[in-house]
């Protein structure tokens, strides 16, 4: 990696590195976006861990077919603090850390990091902290909503009505035009 270069999860702006909190499920592909900062410390990341435990008994009311998650791989960093590590306990959720510096034993995660940059940070100057959140969240939208992924056989992670086979290809515009989402119009 050149020198310089942000390390995983970073983006950079004036020299100063702007963190995100995500989870990403395995089996569907789906990633939640927990939240991102400038300066995160242990509480912020518990905060980030509370929520996700909000959001996902939220989806598990919504969709009770679903499968809970079981298991949250991570790195050690510093920041996941025991508190981040209770919060999702009590929720049923097993922690599992990844050895030191082995990125392949959390693979899902770091592909994720590369698309992101590549097909979405690369090509922007990130002004703040909310452009970040809005462009990270828009993409995550895309990602989830738009994006066929070859692991799910070419499926994305959140199904999609797919209406008609026939008619005009229709143009959506992702991030301002970044990235080109063509669909069939609804019948």
């Amino acid at each position: 990696m050149p020198p310089g270069y942000p390390a995983f999860g970073e983006t950079w702006h004036s020299n100063m590195p702007r963190r995100t909190v995500l989870t990403l499920q395995l089996g569907t592909r789906r990633v939640h976006l927990s939240g991102c900062t400038a300066h995160p410390t242990g509480e912020w990341v518990t905060q980030q861990a509370r929520q996700l435990a909000w959001t996902l008994q939220d989806r598990q009311e919504e969709k009770a077919q679903q499968l809970p998650m079981r298991f949250l791989i991570r790195d050690r960093d510093a920041k996941f603090v025991r508190s981040f590590d209770t919060v999702l306990a009590s929720e049923g959720i097993e922690i599992i850390k990844t050895p030191f510096r082995a990125p392949k034993a959390n693979a899902y995660a770091e592909r994720w990091v590369l698309s992101v940059r590549e097909e979405c940070l690369d090509r922007l100057l990130i002004i703040n902290e909310g452009h970040l959140r809005r462009v990270v969240s828009e993409y995550t939208d895309y990602y989830n909503e738009a994006r066929p992924h070859q692991g799910i056989n070419q499926r994305c992670p959140t199904p999609i009505n797919r209406g008609r086979r026939d008619g005009p290809v229709e143009c959506r515009d992702v991030l301002s035009g970044i990235i080109h989402d063509y669909h069939r119009e609804a019948a």
